[in-house]
């Protein structure tokens, strides 16, 4: 049986790869998926779908702890009576297609994100992911990692990625083990139910308590991604005690 390889590549490299109805393996990608959503992808979906981030939280994914960290994680759920597909595969391809999870969007690539322990400098590497049964990588469609990423407006997801990769990391140094109740409440309603997060916000604080201006407090009430940066740092404060807003 042929395995799947990853091919390390640079930003300038080119590879063949494109994804579309006419190719045979079409939808074969979104069967027997277990997707994890960032807190980025749940905030996308529930924009394009128009619902409060609690009902898309009940309605479209399950809630698990994360193994190794101890923290709230979300997949999508998926349809049994289907090869475990997507909830949103159809046949025609992906019904939320624009504000497709990052790990859905980054493919064929995989991106590994690591930290330097004596410096703390991120380091980014790209790999292509060649599996037996995808085959996009027979179309003549060449381009670069650079271009693919602009392409997929990867860029945006990475950012907010690469923020909650920041907490993971401090929790791993400063908190290792488990949990408890209250510390896994805060991070579920921050990583994921930011409707949630936004009323405890108005409900427990004002602006001059977060020592925000008036229009940073406006931008987070208004806007979901400001509200998500603004929640990641505040996230530092609450359960790590080194709040500095940025």
């Amino acid at each position: 049986m042929e395995e799947q390889i990853l091919i390390p590549l640079s930003l300038d490299d080119t590879f063949k790869f494109s994804c579309h109805a006419g190719v045979s393996c079409f939808n074969e990608c979104c069967r027997d998926v277990n997707q994890f959503l960032t807190p980025y992808d749940v905030l996308r979906l529930k924009q394009h779908l128009k619902m409060t981030s609690s009902d898309f939280l009940e309605t479209y994914t399950s809630r698990h702890i994360g193994p190794e960290t101890g923290i709230p994680v979300r997949t999508l759920k998926n349809r049994r009576e289907d090869g475990f597909s997507c909830i949103f595969m159809s046949p025609e391809g992906c019904r939320v297609y624009d504000s497709r999870p990052s790990s859905c969007r980054t493919y064929p690539l995989a991106r590994m994100l690591s930290r330097s322990r004596e410096t703390g400098k991120m380091t980014v590497q790209y790999g292509l992911l060649v599996e037996p049964h995808c085959k996009g990588h027979e179309e003549n469609h060449p381009q670069t990692v650079r271009e693919w990423i602009a392409s997929q407006d990867i860029a945006s997801y990475d950012d907010m990625n690469d923020r909650m990769m920041d907490i993971i990391s401090l929790k791993n140094r400063l908190l290792p083990g488990p949990l408890d109740d209250g510390q896994r409440q805060l991070f579920h309603m921050v990583y994921y139910d930011l409707d949630t997060f936004r009323q405890y916000l108005t409900d427990n604080y004002s602006c001059q308590k977060l020592n925000l201006s008036a229009e940073s407090w406006k931008m987070i009430q208004e806007n979901d991604t400001e509200l998500l940066k603004f929640g990641l740092v505040w996230l530092r404060h609450a359960i790590f005690g080194s709040f500095s807003h940025q």
